[in-house]
């Protein structure tokens, strides 16, 4: 009797285990993608899962439990200034929350732009092609957005508004359903995180280079729906940044939600010392319930 409840155990943990070990899709690299960055030098993975030079897009998918599926789907654009990207507090940990509350969370490593600021963009649009259109499991992406921290949710916000269509007079991109976009960059103004668009355009860019990536400026009326979550003492990408992408969404018509947390800096993510860790997931996972496809 002990050995079969021992091996049940074994069988159940098994199975959370395998249920956190996300599916891997590698999208393309510097010679299969439409656009190089031209980074030569290796991948280098620092403290904290931060992965700099990247020079290949790799989704990593993390399941809602069977039957537990919402019909949501996220892609995830961790932060790191163009420079790096942070997997791990503002990427798999993210993910694994989001599989937990049946949303599928495909965490996106991004190719770092090197002053390239089509490489990331048409990574992030690649993503969300993969989930509407190759992913096998169907029911669970009927409705797919894009989520960003810092940098990453420049990158998200760009996806939103149309940026590399505009930038490349291309007809249209393929726009995500909603954006979850926490502490992000936004502006290239007098606001705006300098170290990111120096990484996104190369520190000799021009003031026309940088406003067709200021995204404030790109709003218009395809521009779909989003959350703003940050904090009200964040020193490095101030909060300026969000409410005039939100100001923008407003005098669009676009529907948008902003939540200007007391104090918590940059850079929280999902980590556990973050004093309303609980409040923004509480936000978001009501805030994604208020726009769930019917099942």
């Amino acid at each position: 009797m002990k050995l079969a409840v021992m091996l049940a155990v074994a069988a159940a943990a098994a199975i959370s285990a395998s249920a956190q070990e996300p599916l891997e899709v590698k999208l393309w690299d510097n010679a299969t993608a439409p656009h190089s960055n031209a980074i030569t030098q290796p991948e280098q993975t620092g403290e904290g899962k931060r992965i700099s030079h990247t020079t290949e897009a790799v989704l990593y998918i993390y399941r809602p439990a069977e039957g537990q599926a919402t019909g949501q789907a996220v892609v995830i654009c961790p932060g790191g200034g163009y420079w790096l990207v942070a997997m791990s507090h503002e990427g798999d940990d993210v993910g694994r929350w989001f599989a937990q509350h049946g949303i599928t969370a495909a965490v996106l490593k991004y190719r770092m732009p090197n002053g390239h600021p089509e490489v990331p963009t048409e990574d992030a649009l690649e993503a969300l092609r993969y989930m509407r259109e190759e992913y096998p499991h169907k029911q669970e992406a009927r409705q797919v957005g894009i989520m960003g921290f810092s940098a990453g949710g420049h990158l998200a916000a760009a996806t939103g508004v149309g940026a590399l269509a505009k930038y490349l007079h291309a007809q249209s991109d393929p726009r995500p359903d909603f954006m979850l976009l926490f502490y992000p960059v936004i502006t290239s103004g007098e606001k705006s995180h300098r170290g990111s668009f120096d990484n996104l355009l190369g520190a000799d860019r021009t003031e026309e280079q940088s406003l067709e990536w200021s995204v404030e400026r790109l709003v218009d009326k395809a521009t779909p729906p989003a959350l703003f979550i940050l904090s009200d003492d964040d020193g490095g990408v101030p909060p300026q940044n969000s409410t005039m992408m939100y100001n923008a969404m407003k005098q669009a018509g676009i529907p948008a939600s902003l939540y200007i947390l007391p104090e918590g800096g940059h850079g929280w993510g999902i980590k556990e010392s973050f004093r309303y860790r609980e409040l923004w997931q509480s936000l978001t996972l009501d805030w994604l319930a208020r726009i769930a496809p019917e099942k």
